[in-house]
């Protein structure tokens, strides 16, 4: 009986040793030489894995604000200010582990808009019971949303609806975080280059600069068509200052 009570005892304890510790870890997503990604631009997707088994271990969206444009871009920073606050976009896991573990955290943002999201990941140790809160985990991602609006997507244009002969473009730029792109504005239109690759047939025949219109994020150029046939533009933007880039493509047809 003693013996019996004594071996209960002992196994008690070894269930007590190797209970798992919850462990926190937030994470946030951060677009280069602007704000976090959070709610307003619909959120970076997270998934975290046990880098030895690929196991999941939690997913999800960052939810939340894109942070304060004084604080992240007008604020000279020193080493460990915090440059978030409670209401800034993050992901938020709680692991439950035994032992220390090593993770990958893997990212794609802005998720909703597929033709401008971008990956990015890192690796850590987790440490049971060791919570990595506050300003957690930052990713930083590079990138434009970048969004030809006009012509639009396989339209079919009259070439005898052409004033002159002229096809308008316009294309919709802003940062990863959503943050708007002005003339002399935080994210300054003249600090980047937005320009039209033009080819008809497969060939390319001209390269038209795009302007900022008197609406924020909106740049239109124009170009003389080269007769009837099929069209293929693809406008880039390229930050001469951050080295940001975004890219689309439509084609289109004037008949």
């Amino acid at each position: 009986m003693k013996k019996s009570f004594l071996l209960l005892i002992i196994l008690f304890s070894m269930v007590l040793g190797v209970r798992a510790t919850p462990t926190k870890l937030v994470v946030r997503v951060k677009s280069k030489d602007a704000k976090f990604i959070g709610t307003g631009i619909g959120g970076a997707y997270v998934v975290i894995k046990n880098n030895l088994t690929g196991e999941v271990l939690s997913k999800g969206l960052t939810t939340g604000s894109s942070g304060s444009t004084e604080l992240l871009l007008q604020t000279p920073l020193k080493r460990g200010q915090a440059v978030t606050d409670n209401k800034t976009a993050k992901f938020e896991a709680t692991i439950d582990i035994t032992d220390p573990l090593f993770v990958d955290v893997e990212v794609v943002a802005p998720v909703n808009r597929k033709n401008a999201a971008i990956k990015g990941s890192a690796q850590l140790w987790l440490i049971p019971g060791k919570d990595i809160g506050g300003e957690g985990l930052i990713i930083e991602l590079p990138g434009y949303v970048l969004d030809i609006i006009q012509p639009t997507t396989h339209e079919t244009i009259k070439a005898d609806s052409l004033k002159n002969g002229i096809v308008h473009f316009k294309a919709s730029l802003t940062m990863l975080c959503g943050c708007t792109i002005t003339k002399g504005g935080v994210w300054d239109a003249d600090e980047i280059d937005v320009v039209a690759i033009i080819k008809k047939e497969g060939i390319t025949i001209k390269e038209v600069p795009l302007q900022l219109t008197g609406k924020p994020n909106i740049f239109e150029g124009a170009l003389q068509a080269d007769g009837k046939g099929n069209y293929q533009v693809t406008v880039y933007a390229y930050g001469k200052k951050n080295n940001n880039t975004g890219v689309d493509t439509i084609n289109f047809t004037v008949q």
